[in-house]
């Protein structure tokens, strides 16, 4: 949770100023203690000995600096999602694992860390450009399985492919959104076997 990438959005500040990973840095660990919510931009120039007009040379907003964290956690759990995916040898295994890594990244980056937890929750009510990104990159990978399994004949090849996407990502959507995954967390261990059993059904040809 502490790593730090290439801010989704426009970055202020010179680009290979080492201040910025500092701020978040800091921030990440300042909204691990205290929540996102509670805490403002002056708390984070406290905590950092930094003035909070230095740190609006690198970031317009707290929102901002939430953005780039709420990316590197979203690209972890994505680059696990892959790993898990890539892990597979044919498009059904691949489906089955994409489910089951889901929710198991899922619940590890929202249930681990409790109190950066109100970042995704805000991030999510918020639709932030670092959320919208990410469902973008999961459906695509969706996609592309789905591709290759009508290339293999082991899919159906009626349903238009970003429709057949979508539905399968709205399937998932619990498991990957955090204010719906609250609510999910009775049914994480049954959830993608089951699911994923009947989807690939649907899949059929």
């Amino acid at each position: 949770m502490n790593k730090t990438s290439t801010n989704p959005g426009p970055a202020r500040g010179p680009v290979d100023h080492g201040v910025r990973d500092q701020i978040v840095a800091a921030a990440t660990a300042h909204f691990g203690l205290y929540g996102y919510e509670k805490t403002t931009v002056s708390d984070l120039a406290k905590a950092i000995g930094f003035s909070k007009a230095y740190i609006y040379k690198f970031f317009e907003s707290k929102q901002a600096i939430g953005e780039l964290i709420c990316a590197n956690c979203l690209r972890q759990v994505e680059a696990d999602i892959r790993a898990a995916v890539d892990g597979g040898n044919r498009p059904p295994e691949k489906l089955r694992r994409m489910f089951k890594a889901t929710v198991e990244a899922s619940l590890r980056l929202f249930s681990e860390d409790r109190k950066l937890y109100d970042i995704a929750a805000s991030a999510a009510t918020e639709r932030w450009e670092a959320v919208r990104a990410y469902e973008g990159r999961i459906q695509a990978m969706l996609q592309d399985i789905l591709r290759q399994g009508r290339e293999t004949g082991e899919f159906e090849r009626k349903t238009p492919l970003d429709e057949a996407a979508s539905a399968i990502y709205l399937v998932m959507r619990p498991f990957l959104n955090p204010l719906l995954l609250q609510h999910s967390f009775d049914y994480t261990d049954d959830a993608p076997a089951l699911l994923s059993s009947l989807v690939l059904r649907s899949l059929s040809p």
